[in-house]
């Protein structure tokens, strides 16, 4: 049986985030990701101005504008008249004024390599927790089994569960939860990109198909919608449907309407809106999509688990030092994070009654209309409304800043 202070079960963004700040804290903390790497493709990649800012405030900012990286700072929407700019984020507040499409598997690679200098970290790949440990009924930790197959124990004052939307330890803690209907699921594939094609976020909705075109330099990457549950049947027909139905209302993509060629290259994701009604349990704390699963509207999910995770480390690392964690401190945690979780998919839930389920009925044709509709017409002129969108999906509600205890200078 091993033993450690803080458990961190997920190597993602809010696991690698949270693992670092506590150990700058100087509390010992393990965490555990079940696979050998971090590469896994159609990862979110979005790394959005908080986070940026918080790297900054880690000192780690000029490592990370060393990293192959694509600033996305404005959304520009297809119309038969060409490209008309939707939102812009160079007004944002702040230093950075775009959201950074980085691969995720380099970020996680960079926040592991400043984690690994702090002595009280420790990263175990490979290593999948299975079940929660209890004890007269608060959890103790985790059981866990490798890619070897070898099984074992590690038992922490704290868990922290940060293993996603599919979370092993939520589903094991009974932990109740709130979900809303998705009227969609989004299919992900790569498209190569040209010299002059346009830059930034572009949205493509035509009658028979909505999707959004992410430039990554030198392909897009590309989420193309489908309705919900029907991903089945849909793959029953020639995959160059995707493009083909895409092309036909945008000429500059004609050139790629074979660029598709198996079923395979086409990634699909479940997606699911849901949130825990309490986000703890004696010994156990879930964040990010394990406390709330966010649909892909708008990027943000990465976002506010990074955020749930700076908030976790500045609350949870005294009474984690003095060994004093208890169920008040966990709960401090999902009242600071509350207002931007039921924000943020309250939200979502309005664009995906509003927007999205009217463009998967073809009941919106931006990309044949030679005019934007009329609601974006209307938010293009007025400033202070034009500025609500782009805020609320790059900046968000309630930022969090690194504790005093995990800032650092960025090197010059």
């Amino acid at each position: 049986m091993e033993q450690t202070t803080c458990l961190v079960v997920g190597g993602g963004p809010a696991g690698m985030i949270l693992g670092l700040l506590l150990a700058r804290a100087g509390v010992d903390v393990t965490v555990l990701e079940k696979h050998k790497d971090f590469l896994r493709d159609f990862r979110g990649d979005t790394v959005h101005p908080t986070t940026l800012d918080l790297l900054d405030e880690l000192g780690l900012g000029a490592e990370f504008a060393k990293l192959p990286a694509r600033k996305l700072d404005q959304i520009q929407l297809a119309t038969a008249n060409g490209l008309q700019t939707f939102a812009s984020l160079q007004h944002l507040p702040g230093k950075h004024k775009y959201i950074a499409m980085v691969p995720q598997w380099d970020l996680l690679d960079l926040l592991a390599r400043a984690a690994d200098a702090e002595p009280g970290f420790h990263l175990r790949m490979n290593t999948e927790a299975t079940d929660l440990v209890r004890t007269d009924g608060t959890v103790t930790g985790v059981s866990y089994r490798t890619v070897d197959g070898s099984t074992g124990e590690i038992r922490a004052d704290l868990t922290v569960a940060c293993d996603g939307r599919d979370s092993v330890l939520r589903a094991a803690a009974g932990l109740a939860s709130q979900s809303w209907p998705t009227p969609m699921d989004v299919w992900w594939f790569r498209l190569p990109r040209t010299e002059i094609d346009p830059a930034g976020a572009v949205p493509v909705v035509t009658p028979h198909r909505a999707a959004v075109l992410l430039d990554r330099g030198d392909y897009w990457q590309c989420a193309t919608l489908i309705g919900k549950g029907t991903d089945e049947v849909a793959r029953r027909g020639p995959v160059d449907d995707i493009m083909r139905t895409m092309s036909d209302s945008v000429p500059w993509l004609k050139d790629r309407v074979d660029a598709l060629t198996s079923w395979d290259e086409v990634k699909l994701l479940d997606v699911q809106l849901d949130r825990l009604n309490t986000w703890h349990t004696d010994g156990l704390l879930c964040i990010g999509d394990a406390a709330h699963a966010m649909s892909p509207v708008g990027g943000v999910g990465i976002n506010l688990a990074v955020q749930d995770a700076v908030a976790a480390a500045r609350i949870l690392a005294a009474p984690l030092l003095s060994k004093t964690v208890s169920t008040r401190d966990l709960a401090k945690v999902q009242r600071r994070r509350t207002l931007p979780t039921v924000v943020t998919q309250g939200m979502q839930r309005f664009l995906h009654a509003r927007v999205i389920r009217p463009a998967l009925d073809g009941g919106i044709n931006i990309a044949g209309s030679p005019r934007a509709p009329l609601p974006v017409r209307i938010l293009r002129k007025i400033p202070v409304i034009r500025s609500i969108p782009p805020f609320l999906v790059a900046r968000g509600i309630r930022p969090e800043h690194a504790p005093g205890f995990a800032r650092r200078t960025t090197p010059t």
